[in-house]
């Protein structure tokens, strides 16, 4: 009882103490579930996780060194990203060390978790690097010209030996050595490494060449060459030679700045046939020039891109004085967009000038020649000073196969892949020439479409069957192994 009655005393003293403290404890809880409770409607995702990038392991580079492929891999040890923002990251490394074309094959996973920390694995195929290989090649400016205008004429052929070496020394550089003889005897030796420094961002390139011909495209007349042939001496010979400072900081453009040398010596017969294939009625030509060059890649594969887009810029000055004196600016571009997993559009565009305007015969060379030319125009060549074209493409996959072979001992290249495209094609095109002469395609407005079928294959071989039609109403098949560049 007594221990009771001391209660109840205790009890009535404390009680209003104790009440405050239930009452502050009633609000703290109720703060603590308005904190945890989830609201019933709300806008605001919680953010995602971040993971952070562990240890990055490559396997199967047995001559490409490790930094030439970080280099292309858009991610470092300690970045943070979200599951989905990785997704992204590699399939943008696997893409961009394919477009190195160092290797077969390309794979960029997670290799493990370590709580929030992902490590990764990048797991390469190499190529063949070394190709030692006879040397056969037409002169003439596509195979269109030289089976059909020819006649396949083996005396309009350059054979000999050449030597490429690709990922020489394991930093992705290249170097040749071509020894050619038949139409053209030439000596011709080239260097390009990317990079020469330690930060990864400027690279080399040196190229030599050296030779002498029989034969000379002197002149053009109805918008074809025409050419002169002496069997008894060589009408032209030539020397040059180009060294330039590359700079790439990032992933996708690349710089360069150089500077070269050429001096170009012809017959007096071709200056007989044509004053002003050089200035003044010259036989001999000697010139530096400085340039400038400028390309993007932003494509999910260079020789063949499907998406993405691509440009080029060219700035060059040859010559320092009334002898030869050109400025020269070119710009091409292309966009490819996805229609549908297997269907894709294609824009390519080329825009160019010389200038001053009046020029020699020798700087006038426009369209027709190299990788600038118009489908269904593969026969005749297009003189200017100015102008450009405009292509479009719709391509469809129709068929994505490969070839198995026979191992060899570096347990590579053991299947040979194949994509097969149907496409249909349009050009538009003009060339401004103020002196055209005999000749009636420039300073018109030219047209051009027609159907093809691409075929692509390792070492990124494009083969591509076109058969075009023209505003002159002709139309016929035409072959090209061509890169977009």
């Amino acid at each position: 009882v007594d221990t009771g009655n001391l209660f109840l005393s205790k009890l009535k003293k404390y009680y209003p103490a104790l009440i405050l403290a239930l009452l502050i404890c009633n609000g703290l809880c109720a703060q603590l579930a308005s904190l945890t409770e989830v609201p019933a409607d709300t806008s605001v995702a919680p953010a995602p996780a971040k993971y952070i990038i562990g240890n990055i392991v490559i396997t199967g580079n047995k001559k490409t060194r490790d930094p030439i492929i970080l280099r292309e891999i858009p991610v470092r040890t300690g970045d943070a990203y979200s599951l989905s923002d990785l997704v992204k990251k590699f399939e943008d490394a696997r893409r961009q060390l394919m477009n190195t074309t160092l290797f077969h094959s390309v794979l960029v996973a997670a290799k493990g978790f370590r709580g929030n920390v992902i490590d990764i694995d990048v797991s390469v195929k190499e190529r063949w690097y070394l190709f030692p290989l006879p040397y056969f090649k037409p002169v003439d400016r596509n195979l269109n010209q030289w089976l059909v205008e020819q006649k396949a004429s083996l005396s309009r052929v350059n054979y000999g030996a050449k030597l490429l070496y690709n990922n020489a020394t394991g930093n992705n550089d290249k170097l040749r050595l071509w020894l050619v003889s038949g139409y053209t005897k030439q000596l011709s030796l080239g260097y390009d490494r990317l990079y020469i420094d330690k930060a990864m961002k400027w690279g080399m390139r040196f190229n030599f060449a050296m030779g002498k011909n029989r034969e000379l495209n002197y002149n053009t007349i109805d918008d074809k060459q025409v050419f002169l042939k002496d069997n008894d001496r060589y009408v032209r010979s030539f020397v040059n030679t180009q060294a330039e400072l590359t700079y790439r900081r990032a992933i996708n453009t690349r710089h360069s700045i150089g500077v070269g040398y050429t001096s170009e010596e012809v017959e007096d017969t071709i200056v007989q046939l044509n004053p002003s294939y050089f200035k003044a009625g010259r036989n001999r030509l000697r010139f530096p020039e400085i340039y400038y060059n400028m390309t993007y890649y932003n494509v999910d594969y260079i020789p063949y891109p499907t998406k993405g887009y691509a440009a080029n810029i060219m700035l060059r000055k040859s010559g320092i004085n009334r002898t030869n004196n050109l400025w020269q600016l070119q710009l091409k571009g292309l966009g490819s967009w996805h229609l549908s997993p297997k269907s894709f559009l294609s824009l390519s565009a080329f825009a160019g000038i010389k200038a001053p305007f009046k020029q020699p015969y020798f700087n006038t060379r426009f369209l027709g020649y190299g990788d600038v030319f118009m489908q269904g125009y593969e026969y005749y060549v297009i003189d200017g000073v100015a102008g450009g074209y405009l292509k479009a493409t719709f391509a469809r996959e129709f068929l994505n196969f490969s070839i198995r072979i026979p191992k060899n001992k570096r347990g590579t290249a053991d299947m040979i892949p194949f994509r097969v495209y149907g496409k249909l094609y349009g050009n538009s095109g003009y060339v401004h020439n103020p002196q055209p002469g005999e000749n009636a395609l420039s300073n018109t407005l030219l047209h051009s479409a027609g159907i093809g079928i691409d075929i692509v294959t390792f070492y990124d071989v494009i083969l591509r069957f076109e058969y075009s039609f023209n505003q002159l109403g002709q139309n016929g098949l035409y072959l090209h192994r061509k890169s977009i560049f």
